[in-house]
């Protein structure tokens, strides 16, 4: 099946439009996954809010320049996929991780976040990392400890000073008594 120059020109135009909005690439090598590992992976990254998108090199090449992505070009040979993620680059790299121990494939080509490209080895320490919202649960529980802190011990201080106050009370009440 021949490709016009107008279809080829409307998925360059669409894979522009993808590039920019992401602000995280992955290049793969999806050589040996079959139909059905490839719709799993697609599955898996679509969950974790990232798209898989097969691409022909010299397409990629094209939609590259026409949206200012540089560092990716030498690694554009073979089958290639992007995968194209959101703020969040530790997800995409948590599935491609756990999807290449499971399945052996795909294979990490070179990624680019953020403007800076990484290796595959950068990628595995990435996927290592706790993900954006773990994060912040941790910063928050980190801001939250010392504020805990000073409310038990103020709360400690005032069962303290109530606990005074009603033994003034009561010894009062006895000297009066007497």
């Amino acid at each position: 099946m021949t490709t016009t120059k107008a279809e080829k020109q409307e998925a360059v135009t669409a894979l522009v439009a993808h590039l920019k909005r992401s602000p995280t690439i992955y290049v793969t090598d999806f050589t040996g996954l079959n139909v059905k590992r490839l719709t799993e992976l697609r599955r898996k990254l679509r969950a974790a809010g990232v798209e898989y998108v097969v691409v022909k090199n010299t397409l990629a090449l094209r939609a590259f320049a026409e949206a200012a992505v540089t560092g990716l070009e030498s690694h554009l040979a073979g089958p290639t996929a992007l995968v194209l993620g959101g703020a969040d680059p530790v997800a995409p790299a948590k599935v491609l991780s756990d999807f290449a121990k499971e399945h052996e494939k795909p294979a990490i080509k070179i990624a680019l976040v953020e403007g800076k490209t990484i290796t595959p080895a950068q990628v595995k320490v990435l996927a290592a990392l706790p993900s954006r919202t773990e994060l912040l649960a941790q910063l928050g529980g980190a801001l939250q400890a010392p504020m805990a802190g000073l409310l038990g011990a103020m709360n400690g201080l005032l069962y303290m000073m109530v606990g005074a106050l009603e033994a003034l009370q009561t010894k009062r009440s006895e000297g009066a008594a007497s």
